[in-house]
């Protein structure tokens, strides 16, 4: 009920056990009764005090608050262990397919459709969907990556059909278990394990042919918590180029490794300016804070296109 930023900062102070129980229970309210709303804030009202206005739950709102507080590859992980109610795939089918060689899983979905191959890549690691994806023709390719994209709203009946097309090549026994995969994060995913010359032809061809997917992929392949992978040399140049009031609402819902990060770029004075200038900010709306992330976003990515600087991991290595 308090919103996913002040939520975000009070589920920073948990265990990792412990938030994802949380969030489990969190993902089960669509919307909180007022009978129970009423009850939470007479027992708390000493502890959060006043303000409380959002009384909407979900999976989604799970998520979200779950990003802010651990960052949007750690979510994803604990929301795919804790997404009970929205199973999709068999886990027992999936973990055979897992354990195969690329070349072996290509020969099992080269003869199926486009979504049922998107279906089976969303449930593999990256790296190994990346692999499988470049073995298939270039129109395929296409027609994959944008069904993988959207197939987090694949209707139940074609999910059923998919799963019995796989299960005719792979026995799978014992009780089933589902979850859900694939989506825009699948997407940057497996973009960002193509050599970059791939990935950006490929991205392309999606903005042509669904440009709100394109966008989307776009901005989960280079989130505001990568900015840890850039070297402090090259960190310094984004730095420049940012305007200081975007740096300080950008950092109010960052993970203090990444504030560490940027205050280690730049001078200790400036560190000490910039913490001063956070603390000074008071509540800043979710959406305030999204609009600064994604200008200084947009800056890396200029920088890097023109190759005025390489998006590195910190120890020699890069990614797309």
């Amino acid at each position: 009920m308090v919103g996913p930023d002040a939520a975000a900062e009070i589920l920073r102070h948990f265990e990792d056990t412990d938030l994802e129980l949380v969030c489990r229970e969190m993902g089960q309210l669509s919307v909180i009764p007022e009978a129970a709303r009423a009850a939470a804030l007479e027992e708390f009202t000493p502890v959060i005090g006043k303000g409380i206005t959002n009384t909407l739950g979900g999976l989604d709102y799970a998520r979200r608050t779950l990003e802010l507080s651990r960052g949007e590859y750690k979510a994803s992980l604990m929301l795919s262990r804790v997404g009970a109610k929205t199973m999709i795939i068999s886990t027992e089918l999936m973990s055979g397919i897992a354990e195969m060689e690329g070349r072996q899983i290509y020969n099992l979905v080269k003869e199926e459709q486009p979504q049922t191959v998107a279906f089976l890549l969303s449930h593999l690691a990256s790296s190994r969907a990346a692999e499988v994806f470049m073995m298939l023709s270039p129109e395929m390719r296409e027609e994959v990556i944008e069904r993988l994209g959207t197939i987090e709203s694949t209707p139940r009946d074609l999910v059923s059909k998919i799963v019995r097309n796989l299960s005719r090549h792979v026995a799978s026994q014992g009780s089933q278990s589902y979850q859900v995969s694939g989506g825009v994060r699948s997407v940057a995913d497996l973009l960002n394990h193509l050599d970059k010359d791939n990935s950006k032809s490929l991205l392309g061809r999606i903005e042509e042919r669904n440009s709100a997917l394109g966008a989307a992929v776009r901005r989960k392949m280079f989130s505001f918590e990568d900015i840890r992978r850039i070297t402090s040399t090259n960190l310094q140049r984004v730095l420049r180029e940012v305007d200081s009031s975007h740096l300080a609402i950008s950092m109010k819902s960052a993970t203090e490794s990444l504030r560490e990060t940027i205050y280690g770029a730049i001078s200790k004075r400036a560190a000490e300016s910039l913490r001063d200038e956070i603390s000074m900010l008071g509540p800043v709306r979710l959406k305030d804070v999204e609009v600064a992330q994604d200008a200084i976003i947009q800056v890396v990515r200029r920088l890097e296109e023109d190759g005025s600087i390489t998006i590195g991991d910190g120890d020699g290595g890069e990614v797309a």
